[in-house]
């Protein structure tokens, strides 16, 4: 697969993830009720790393080099340690709609680290359709009048920029050793150390929970945080980090229609009149220009 048509399919993939990864505050919300941050934000990468220890040895991976290792626990403590312990915490005293309009600075933060970690260098273009977008998700923040930030939020926004980082790392290392083999690895780095915490919080009244709760953290640890990061790192690797990041900007929206859905939180016109300027911004910038090293991809 070549050009643009690698592109394309690298968007999709992108959206697939976003789509997945927009169903976790919702299902983050469920869990963390009935068994704890401890356990929703570090045990379902313990329940992940099963999973991805079979994968690996069916698949008979060789060991990541010590310079992949190290580029790995950047991934690991963004995307497997930081993003699901903080979003946890903060999900026990936050409703999902204003974790969303939090979480919508990420593309910002993944093209920002791109352009550190990736040597990206996106088009004026693509900044102007970042800011438009922001500004869009600032005056929804300030609508739903979230303009005193709590402890919570200054989690959030610690796991947007830790995220970001793990993002970029993340989309760029995929071009070596494979999208799904970075969530995968990084997982099997992380879970060692998240089995004593976490068994140290299990208690009996877990096991009483109700369904809906025990779906949502297995949906936490098998999408969350695996398959949807194959997803998501396979289509930064196709399509380039910032401009695949942008796909972003969607995730608010749609976590809040799942929140709508599956937590009965309400949505309102501007909401939508909202959610039309940013998916706007996103189609001007996912054609916008990005140079690495010197060439230009994309339609200008």
């Amino acid at each position: 697969m070549r050009g643009e048509k690698r592109e394309k399919f690298g968007l999709f993939l992108g959206l697939v993830g976003v789509i997945c990864f927009s169903l976790t505050l919702p299902s983050t919300s469920i869990a963390v009720e009935y068994f704890g941050t401890t356990i929703v934000g570090l045990g379902r990468t313990v329940v992940a790393a099963i999973l991805v220890a079979v994968v690996l040895i069916v698949r008979k991976e060789k060991l990541p080099s010590l310079r992949q290792f190290k580029r790995l626990l950047i991934v690991a403590f963004g995307a497997v340690l930081g993003f699901p312990l903080l979003t946890s915490w903060a999900m026990e005293t936050l409703p999902v709609s204003h974790g969303a309009v939090e979480l919508a600075l990420l593309p910002l933060a993944t093209a920002g680290f791109a352009i550190f970690r990736a040597g990206e260098n996106p088009s004026l273009k693509f900044w102007i359709s970042s800011i438009i977008s922001s500004l869009a998700v600032v005056m929804y923040a300030l609508h739903l009048g979230f303009g005193q930030l709590q402890f919570a939020d200054l989690a959030l926004l610690a796991a947007v920029i830790i995220l970001g980082l793990s993002y970029a790392e993340g989309g760029e290392l995929a071009k070596e050793i494979g999208s799904w083999q970075v969530i995968a690895w990084a997982i099997m780095i992380g879970a060692p150390f998240f089995v004593i915490p976490v068994g140290l919080n299990l208690t009996n009244e877990m096991l009483h929970a109700p369904l809906q709760a025990w779906i949502s953290f297995i949906y936490l640890a098998v999408v969350s945080q695996f398959l949807a990061y194959v997803a998501w790192y396979s289509g930064m690797a196709m399509g380039g980090i910032a401009r695949i990041s942008q796909i972003q900007y969607l995730q608010p929206f749609l976590m809040i229609l799942f929140a709508t859905v599956f937590l009965d939180e309400s949505i309102t016109i501007f909401t939508l009149v909202i959610a039309v300027i940013v998916v706007f911004s996103v189609i001007l910038g996912k054609n916008a220009p990005v140079s690495k090293n010197g060439a230009v991809s994309g339609k200008t």
